[in-house]
């Protein structure tokens, strides 16, 4: 853990930013894959996030995206990969979670959940976060979002990409977080990781025939050894839901109680 440590507090002393596209990931074109359950998110600001659907119009984001003062819409791909754009009426910010500070100094839990004005439809599939596990030092994880290939090209963001990093276990640094990066490069130099255009993607365990809702990205650092001013393809920080179970179901609750019980279905 001490090892981990001096690594988080290396990377962090270079570049952080918002993680905001999986770098290095590759384009997910399955049909019946992740496609089924992770979505962007947009606001009418430009700012663009992902988030993992909990439920045909709900969506479970990263509290740091839905800060601004905008409307915002979720967008999800049917299975021809065509966008499907619905409004959110109504979201629950984590009531620990503060406004005015980075990701990175966020002493409270980056987690938001997003009521949508109708369901998605059943050509989507939700993740339970009621079965969400601990994720152990050196296990796979499978992270998703919708942000930039590569940090200097804009273009590239708003297409679905995936790819599979290894968890370095937990640390603290303003709030607690867990940390997975590339198992080949392990942040030293650049690998695969969120970027601009991830915060609020799912970190997943691949099952045998679907996939288990992890966690929630959050943040991502540059390399140990990069030579830019990258804040991609190092460590990608992630908000685990074992921890805040508590709070995702009686959001859900309040959400769907006040705004219709059809989100639940």
């Amino acid at each position: 853990m001490r090892a981990l440590s001096i690594l988080v507090f290396t990377a962090l002393t270079f570049f952080t930013s918002n993680a905001q596209a999986v770098l290095l990931g590759a384009t997910s074109r399955d049909p019946n894959g992740l496609r089924r359950s992770v979505v962007s998110i947009e606001n009418s600001s430009g700012e663009l996030c992902s988030g993992a659907l909990i439920g045909p119009g709900l969506v479970l984001t990263a509290a740091h995206c839905v800060t601004d003062t905008a409307t915002y819409r979720v967008v999800g791909v049917n299975k021809a990969f065509r966008p499907q754009r619905v409004g959110v009426i109504a979201l629950a910010v984590h009531p620990s979670f503060v406004t005015g500070t980075t990701p990175r100094t966020q002493p409270g839990v980056d987690l938001a959940i997003l009521l949508l004005e109708r369901p998605l439809g059943g050509d989507f599939l939700p993740l339970d976060p009621s079965l969400s596990g601990r994720i152990d030092v050196g296990d796979d994880v499978t992270i998703a979002g919708f942000g930039v290939s590569n940090e200097s090209l804009k273009g590239t963001a708003r297409v679905l990409r995936q790819a599979n990093l290894v968890s370095l276990g937990p640390i603290k640094v303003a709030n607690r977080v867990l940390i997975v990066a590339d198992r080949e490069r392990l942040a030293e130099t650049s690998g695969a990781g969120a970027c601009r255009g991830d915060s609020g993607g799912p970190i997943l365990a691949a099952t045998q025939n679907s996939y288990l809702l992890y966690g929630i990205v959050s943040w991502s650092s540059g390399a140990l050894r990069s030579r830019g001013t990258s804040a991609c393809g190092g460590l990608t920080a992630v908000t685990p839901l074992i921890e805040h179970l508590g709070w995702i179901r009686q959001a859900v609750a309040s959400l769907t109680a006040r705004n219709g019980a059809w989100a639940r279905h």
